[in-house]
């Protein structure tokens, strides 16, 4: 004879619950037809399983009961997993106190057997949860374990767990939830779905497991590409775009926002570009007026506001519902790095042309950029020498104007001013050192055979001969 007692299982399984006192019950059957037996139940993790009576006796062929109980706020897990051991000692007289049975099991020999080893498996959402978390998370034997564990679970836990590891970030459990049973497309009562929270998470892996796992997109509700521009994550717009090949990339969410608005609040200048380059509109108005460059000029982007700028030159003169132009709201909030691309530069463009210099100042006061640019390249300079504004061009030169910056036709303030026959502004720039024969050549600066006018002409023309070049 090899045992005396014989176990209704193979394995326990403890329901391990957070907060709550845990146990698992198994029987023993005693098999001798006309002896009692003593029993000694231990476990290889005494610190934490254990039983409260761990020696018993057994009358003849009786089956009992006992309890395991677990005493740790957090399970005990380990691969290959903790064990009770059975052992068992042939009672004769049928009675004994527990310090008699203490020492009978304390004594090696012949007279006791090791009639079982068993299992324990701590099982149900709590494990689950605990395994999301390190130092099991990165554990080689991660995979027994959540198996284990699993199998405790009913059909919403596994669902919950599967929102709960989208959202941790953890590609390997969303796998091993979905084999498990749980329904990719289940909607929480405000219809969020699992692609959502595995978006708002970052993780790239989790939300290609998910598509490839056959998710259904509801283009009604999911607004994944305004979650991943939150989170400035264009890559994840990519995958999205490949997965979701009808995806709408200007779709709007209550606000009537779309990703591009959600971009620029948050100033994330490469989901802009990005969103532009996939078809999205850069002067997408929302419910209430606002525009792109309203949205990143309220929060000071700079970056943003700049590249909406470039998107399109007259965005700029939008007002929103309340009749505040970018501008407005960039004052409001004292982003005075924002004044000259949004109001400053076309201010002083606007002075230049009609010579007002009083204004002029104004605006170099506050901060504008002498040489920026408009829609077609032109500076300050251009439209004043254009114009023929004698004043305005001497104030432009005498606060930092470069001479010989190029538009975007290729042309020199100098050649603007012969282009419009103001022969004074041309001397005059040619006495600060502008060039007569700079033009644009594959967009760098070169010298060119063929002069833009003829310079001896001005020079010997009467009515500038007194002409100060100064």
């Amino acid at each position: 004879m090899d045992r005396l007692v014989k176990a209704d299982v193979k394995e326990v399984n403890l329901t391990f619950t957070r907060g709550q006192k845990s146990t698992a019950t198994f029987r023993l059957t005693n098999l001798m037809h006309t002896m009692s037996v003593a029993v000694s139940l231990s476990t290889t993790n005494p610190s934490s399983l254990s039983f409260p009576n761990p020696f018993s006796i057994l009358p003849p062929l009786s089956t009992s009961s006992f309890t395991l109980h677990l005493s740790s706020d957090h399970p005990p897990l380990s691969s290959p997993p903790d064990t009770i051991l059975v052992r068992s000692s042939m009672l004769p007289t049928g009675k004994a106190h527990q310090d008699d049975l203490r020492r009978l099991f304390s004594k090696p020999g012949a007279h006791i057997f090791k009639d079982a080893t068993i299992p324990i498996s701590l099982v149900g959402p709590h494990v689950i949860e605990s395994l999301f978390s390190p130092p099991y998370n990165k554990s080689l034997e991660v995979s027994f374990l959540l198996s284990k564990a699993i199998s405790g679970c009913d059909e919403s836990e596994i669902m919950n767990l599967l929102r709960s590891a989208t959202g941790f970030g953890n590609s390997y459990f969303v796998s091993a939830l979905i084999d498990a049973g749980a329904d990719i497309n289940h909607r929480d009562s405000n219809g969020q779905s699992v692609v959502s929270l595995a978006v708002q998470s970052g993780n790239i892996d989790s939300v290609q497991v998910l598509i490839e796992s056959g998710f259904v997109i509801d283009h009604s509700i999911d607004r994944f590409l305004h979650d991943a521009a939150a989170i400035n994550r264009a890559d994840l717009m990519k995958l999205l775009f490949l997965g979701f090949g009808d995806i709408d990339v200007n779709s709007i969410d209550s606000q009537g926002r779309a990703a591009l608005h959600v971009a620029a609040i948050h100033g994330h200048v490469e989901v802009l570009r990005f969103l532009v380059s996939m078809g999205g509109n850069p002067d997408a108005v929302d419910y209430n007026r606002w525009t792109l460059l309203h949205c990143a000029a309220s929060e000071g982007h700079h970056e943003a506001v700049e590249f909406l700028l470039n998107c399109s030159m007259f965005v700029k003169y939008a007002v929103n519902e309340d009749g505040k132009t970018a501008f407005a709201l960039a004052v409001e909030k004292g982003y005075s790095h924002l004044y000259d691309m949004l109001h400053l530069g076309d201010a002083l463009q606007r002075a230049a042309r009609i010579d007002d210099v009083h204004a002029m100042k104004s605006c170099i006061a506050e901060g504008v950029n002498v040489n920026g640019k408009d829609q077609n390249g032109w500076t300050a300079l251009h439209r004043a020498a254009f114009k023929g504004r004698i004043e305005s061009v001497k104030t432009l030169v005498s606060n930092g104007a470069q001479i010989d910056l190029l538009d975007d036709g290729g042309y020199t303030p100098l050649r603007r001013a012969v282009e419009g026959g103001h022969m004074q502004v041309a001397i005059y720039l040619m006495a600060h050192g502008a060039k007569a024969n700079v033009v644009k050549s594959n967009g760098s600066l070169k010298g060119f055979e063929m002069v833009p006018f003829n310079l001896d002409c001005i020079k010997n023309h009467p009515s500038l001969v007194t002409t100060p070049l100064c």
